[in-house]
């Protein structure tokens, strides 16, 4: 089921990227951020009322692993992520995003030793290598400036993420994610606010919540990506390998081509044909018990 998880994460999260992207053309990632951390944090507690999940006894030192996630995580990964989505836009940024599996990989060795079977770095050369034939293409802009930095964004927002899960991996193996995901995103959604008070000269919270919600592109988006995808990433984590997890999680990119293929009928070339049959041949591998 973690394997399935995993998988329904990378159709969620390919949706809300696209969502995201369009939103960018009119928001700002602050706003982006605010409107999908609060969208998460609304349905996790709805979820929690509604399936009546009992309250978790964190300790301490949870909590505080919990908080940390979320403020690196949520918080700083994710608009990081936003600000190197508007700088670079979808194409682009499916190849930094490649980083996050060798992330993956690196911190789970130095976190809980684990070690990574031949076949999972052998499909997930093959996922990374389909991503790349299949996605590059360089930005629409001639400014190095902006290159630069959604490059140094994109990376660190993705080694961010890979860290931040892995710290509460331990905590969802007993707890409810539903409770670990309302304490990232809240935490995300607190440093959202105060940095957006502190950027923020001519409108004012209320003001960035109602333009935000009049965007249907991103509130979509974030139910998908921030809500749905959230659980179901947490809930791959932790039924399934951190590192099968991880690269079954990195063929989002892949499944946006295969969308607007059979979705927007956009057509496929041969490079991203290529690229889509190594990826899916990289997933079989890793898949293989």
């Amino acid at each position: 089921m973690g394997d399935f998880y995993a998988l329904l994460t990378a159709v969620c999260w390919s949706i809300a990227v696209i969502l995201f992207d369009i939103s960018s053309k009119n928001m700002g990632s602050l706003q982006m951020s605010l409107i999908k951390n609060l969208i998460g944090v609304i349905g996790f507690i709805f979820t929690i009322i509604f399936l009546k999940i009992p309250v978790p006894q964190f300790s301490n030192l949870e909590i505080i692993l919990l908080l940390i996630s979320g403020l690196i995580g949520v918080g700083i990964a994710d608009l990081m992520f936003l600000s190197s989505l508007k700088k670079l836009g979808s194409g682009f940024s499916a190849i930094i995003a490649t980083i996050y599996s060798p992330s993956i990989f690196l911190f789970s060795f130095l976190m809980f030793s684990d070690s990574i079977s031949f076949k999972s770095y052998i499909g997930g050369l093959l996922v990374i290598f389909g991503i790349i034939v299949s996605s590059f293409e360089l930005p629409k802009t001639n400014n190095k400036k902006t290159i630069i930095f959604g490059i140094t964004f994109g990376i660190f927002a993705q080694m961010f993420t890979a860290f931040s899960i892995l710290l509460v991996k331990p905590i969802m193996l007993e707890n409810s994610i539903i409770f670990v995901a309302l304490y990232r995103f809240s935490i995300g959604l607190l440093f959202t606010i105060i940095f957006l008070k502190y950027r923020s000269k001519n409108k004012d919270l209320f003001t960035n919540i109602v333009e935000g919600f009049k965007n249907k592109y991103i509130i979509i988006g974030s139910f998908m990506g921030t809500y749905l995808s959230v659980i179901l990433w947490l809930a791959g984590f932790k039924y399934t390998l951190a590192d099968r997890a991880a690269i079954y999680n990195q063929l989002s990119t892949i499944l946006i081509i295969l969308f607007a293929y059979f979705f927007l009928k956009e057509p496929i070339s041969v490079k991203k044909w290529t690229g889509v049959i190594l990826s899916i041949l990289g997933a079989f591998i890793i898949s293989i018990n």
